[in-house]
């Protein structure tokens, strides 16, 4: 009769596998959903443009940024003789004016032509050195320098000033071997 008086001191293993599947199935169904939120990638825009390509993991190989549809549609070719793909993440570039410097260091509109009859907007390379194309964009009323070289791109109030600062990076560039 002392065995019915006396009080259990421990969890079945059953019990202790049905905690466990519970537990599983709440964070299954309520917590999983808060990770895939917040790794949302942001939309590509001019200021960091460069950053979201290059931190790709295809960054080790030369790429190319084709954006077509006044830029509310763009492409990726990871390689040189590779094909374009959409890129499917989200893009914030719509109806980006693309300017560069000529002979002249005269601003001047770039016109790409066109792929597969639509008209290209946007057109960049990317280098597995951490370059790419230097350009001028201008985006509804905001204007952005992307430098060639290491630098952010480099938002400012005018498309001037985005041509000086252009050149002031050219003259920096040139006047790198006068310490030799």
């Amino acid at each position: 009769m002392a065995k019915d008086t006396q009080y259990r001191q421990g969890f079945t293993l059953i019990e202790l596998l049905v905690v466990i599947m519970i537990v599983s199935l709440v964070y299954f169904f309520g917590l999983s959903g808060v990770e895939k939120i917040s790794a949302k990638p942001q939309p590509l825009t001019p200021l960091n443009l460069k950053s979201i390509l290059l931190q790709n993991d295809t960054a080790s190989k030369r790429m190319t940024l084709m954006c077509l549809n006044k830029c509310q549609t763009c492409y990726l070719k990871r390689q040189m003789d590779g094909s374009f793909e959409i890129y499917d993440n989200s893009i914030d570039l719509t109806d980006t004016k693309v300017y560069t410097l000529n002979s002249g260091n005269d601003l001047t509109a770039v016109e790409y032509g066109r792929y597969q009859d639509d008209k290209i907007c946007l057109l960049i390379d990317f280098y597995p050195n951490g370059s790419s194309t230097q350009l001028i964009l201008k985006q509804r009323d905001k204007v952005y320098f992307l430098p060639a070289f290491f630098k952010e791109p480099i938002e400012t109030k005018t498309i001037e000033e985005a041509k000086e600062i252009w050149l002031e990076n050219s003259r920096l560039l040139s006047d790198n071997g006068d310490f030799y």
